[in-house]
């Protein structure tokens, strides 16, 4: 849809339906309001905007079911980890790969390939995926291994082989629980975190260090190479559910607590930064790091106290709650390094947009530990949802 949206703006706005992305692009040029067509492209777009978030807001949840599915609870975190580095793995791919396509073929191959690989992903999951109690290459051992959680912690509401009859938690019916707004606040003060570091990141290496967008691909791909140690947050839980016998409720909090203290780290990235901008590149993918282990363990919370029928809904939930949170401080960040610009505020020693940057990066900083804690004082112990 997005590659489409030249021609669209054509036919709209000339008549000139049937006609290639070349044709689209000569049409518009002949059009004299260009006012008309940034509008009517920018209207388009948003509307391709729209219909890619409506899709791609399912694959998260269907990705945190299918590792409640496979996974016996002390595994989840990591196998979670391990996927959900793919998303660093794609941020990597996407500046050595999209703008070169774009190039070569146009930018509208560089949104059908880029789709593309949507479909044959799909295929994989249509024709290979499977309940691994109905998975033909899944053995007695194996399927014993994923369930053990059954016998381990008598979790009876989660039957061994799948019954469509057993209990289903509605949406509604998913509030009423202190387990989900433990899990839906702990996704809404940390998710707005991760992605301004994303979004605005590219830009304070621009305001801050004059840097243009050639000059920042190194810094931002060392940023996500950091990022990648997230992994091994995925393995802490499991230490301490075999190594120490705690419950994986336990472990896991245990081990986003620790996760929580790295991020104070971007306390320090503004006034280290005076003496080079490779300090809070690092420091930032530290703390990127350490938030992409917290998610790990916060999205396996929900598989450790619900049942495998509630996870995606609930998984959903907290992601509207991270959205929420995402564009509260994103929009606020924009509105404060404005305000920050115009004023020549000044802020613990920083001025104009330094000290604006200076603001966020502490509110960053401590977001975790007070979602924990709400976290912790909501679900204070391991107390798993039965039906």
């Amino acid at each position: 849809m997005h590659a489409y949206c030249g021609i669209a703006t054509s036919g709209i706005l000339t008549g000139q339906w049937l006609v290639g992305f070349g044709g689209a692009k000569e049409a518009i040029e002949t059009i004299d309001d260009a006012g008309l067509v940034l509008s009517t492209s920018v209207t388009l777009f948003i509307i391709a905007r729209f219909v890619l978030a409506f899709g791609e807001a399912g694959n998260f949840p269907a990705a945190i079911k299918a590792t409640a599915e496979y996974f016996p609870k002390k595994d989840r975190a990591l196998a979670t980890s391990i996927f959900n580095a793919g998303a660093t793995v794609g941020a990597l791919a996407a500046p050595v790969t999209i703008p070169f396509i774009a190039k070569a073929y146009g930018w509208e191959m560089a949104f059908l390939i880029i789709g593309a690989l949507g479909f044959i992903w799909m295929g994989f999951w249509i024709f290979v995926y499977d309940k691994p109690e109905t998975h033909a290459k899944v053995n007695k051992e194996e399927l014993a291994y994923i369930q053990q959680d059954i016998v381990t912690h008598n979790q009876v509401s989660e039957p061994v082989i799948g019954d469509a009859s057993a209990p289903v938690l509605s949406f509604g019916d998913c509030f009423k629980y202190k387990q989900t707004w433990a899990f839906a606040f702990g996704k809404f003060m940390t998710d707005g975190v991760w992605w301004f570091y994303l979004f605005w990141f590219p830009a304070y290496l621009k305001d801050i260090y004059k840097m243009n967008s050639t000059q920042s691909a190194m810094p931002l791909f060392v940023l996500y190479m950091i990022t990648l140690l997230s992994i091994i947050g995925g393995w802490l839980p499991t230490y301490f559910v075999e190594k120490k016998g705690m419950n994986p409720y336990e472990g896991r909090m245990r081990a986003m607590l620790i996760f929580a203290f790295f991020p104070l780290l971007a306390l320090f990235a503004q006034p280290l930064g005076q003496i080079s901008y490779w300090l809070p590149v690092i420091i930032i993918g530290i703390a990127g790091a350490a938030h992409q282990s917290w998610s790990a363990n916060i999205f396996s919370t929900i598989g450790d106290m619900f049942p495998k029928k509630a996870i995606a809904t609930v998984t959903g939930i907290g992601g509207m709650a991270g959205g929420v949170g995402s564009f509260i401080i994103n929009k606020g960040s924009g509105v404060l390094f404005t305000h920050a610009d115009k004023t020549q505020m000044s802020f613990m020693g920083f001025q104009g947009k330094e000290a604006g940057y200076f603001i966020i990066f502490s509110i960053c900083a401590v977001a975790y530990l007070i979602g924990w804690s709400v976290m912790k004082t909501l679900v204070p112990k391991y107390k798993p949802i039965t039906l």
